[in-house]
């Protein structure tokens, strides 16, 4: 696929979302790399673009140049009383993160035991009216030792069907930082080697070095 071929698809792709307005998405391709441009009227959108363009074959990277343009205004103040009514409301998310709120950009801290708390609070404030971007600064408090983690990746990875476990070599920094290398055959594989990481309760961070062969 050449990069005009790519880019009609990205655009197609864009198109056929239901949740996103793409009239005023521009893109650009090169080489495999997919660059969007312009500006969408939430966050969600913005975030829901940039999953369609990975969706697309031949993609290898992508640059997030989307602005968000905010339909009537929210006030900083209204934005964090939601989001602690969001958060409070979430049975997945433990009740201390705290919210700060800078020009409907939100910034969350605290500390939880898994992964999927962190990404729970981030993900139940994406639609909210009002907010333009997330930071994500809520750290995860590690539990278990070098080899207990170590395994649990590697029986995880050997469970996924998706991916071969052979091709992954794994290696622990500081009992929580996990740092992943080898090969997989598509963008799909690789999301579905960092899932299994970070379903290892005591796993921090995730550097991936995989390569998409």
């Amino acid at each position: 696929m050449n990069d005009k071929q790519l880019r009609q698809a990205v655009i197609d792709e864009l198109d056929f979302e239901p949740s996103i307005d793409s009239a005023d998405i521009g893109v650009m391709a090169e080489d495999g790399v997919v660059t969007l441009m312009g500006h969408t009227s939430t966050y969600y959108q913005k975030l829901s673009a940039e999953r369609a363009v990975w969706r697309v074959k031949g993609v290898r990277a992508v640059v997030q140049n989307i602005e968000v343009r905010l339909m009537g205004d929210t006030s900083d103040e209204e934005i964090a009383k939601r989001a602690l009514g969001v958060l409070k409301w979430n049975s997945a998310v433990p009740t201390d993160i705290h919210v700060t709120v800078n020009k409907g950009w939100v910034t969350l801290e605290g500390r939880v035991e898994w992964q999927y708390q962190r990404t729970g609070a981030e993900t139940a404030l994406r639609t909210l009216h009002g907010v333009t971007g997330i930071t994500n600064n809520i750290a995860i408090k590690p539990s278990v030792q070098v080899p207990v983690v170590q395994q649990r990746i590697e029986d995880a990875l050997k469970r996924s069907a998706e991916v071969e476990a052979k091709q992954i070599r794994i290696a622990i920094k500081n009992g929580d930082t996990v740092t992943l290398d080898g090969k997989v055959d598509t963008w799909s594989e690789r999301v579905a080697v960092e899932r299994a990481v970070w379903s290892a309760p005591g796993v921090k961070d995730v550097v991936d070095h995989l390569v998409i062969a």
